[in-house]
């Protein structure tokens, strides 16, 4: 897992990153700008909204949310992301803070209509996850929806032939969404859909049950 430092001094050239990785269909970035354009047209079907966006980084999806008119709330443990984010939406409310801590307490009692997390929930363990979506669960709308864009496989098998194919250049700090395994712990809970856009790459979208 990459610390506070390590993200601080990515920052200033993470959009180039992504972008080079994802232009040459590689792991882990491969099918990033279809994910994002999904996650902004969803939100924007229903603009105005609130959002709150969970790790986010440069803001390259919420400063667009933002400069059409939704409010933007956001948590990022980098202050130099948090640096970037605040001057592209001078008016958003951005929190620094370690979501492997959950939610902060200033967002308690706070509701969303959509809570957007993008590479981001990776950092979490399996076990991290679930927990973590459950508290965000209490901070949704009842009509809302959490939608997570990630590296995400539908199986763990699915997985396992992409690490074998990736071989050296595969991350193994990271833990990646198995979207079977995370339906089969939260279903009771709530609705859970998976739409693939590359082969490592997919939105989760949960929603709270009727």
């Amino acid at each position: 897992m990459l610390s506070n430092h390590g993200f601080d001094l990515w920052s200033n050239r993470y959009d180039d990153s992504v972008k080079s990785a994802e232009e040459s269909n590689r792991y882990p970035f491969a099918g990033y700008t279809a994910l994002m354009n999904a996650i902004y047209g969803t939100i924007m079907n229903q603009a105005p909204a609130r959002v709150l966006d969970i790790g986010f980084g440069t803001a390259a999806l919420t400063s667009k949310l933002y400069d059409h008119g939704n409010i933007i709330t956001g948590i990022d443990f980098s202050a130099e992301m948090l640096k970037i984010a605040q001057s592209r939406m001078p008016d958003a409310n951005l929190f620094q803070w370690d979501f492997t801590h959950g939610v902060p307490p200033a967002l308690n009692h706070q509701k969303f209509d959509f809570i957007v997390a993008t590479y981001a929930l990776h950092h979490l363990t399996d076990e991290a996850k679930v927990n973590f979506i459950a508290e965000l669960l209490d901070l949704l709308e009842a009509q809302g929806s959490i939608l997570i864009g990630d590296v995400c496989f539908y199986t763990r098998n699915d997985l396992l032939l992409c690490k074998e194919s990736y071989g050296d250049d595969w991350d193994n700090e990271e833990i990646y969404f198995v979207f079977s395994e995370l339906k089969d712990q939260l279903s009771t809970v709530c609705s859970l859909t998976f739409q693939k856009f590359s082969f490592c790459s997919g939105i989760i979208e949960i929603q709270k049950n009727v």
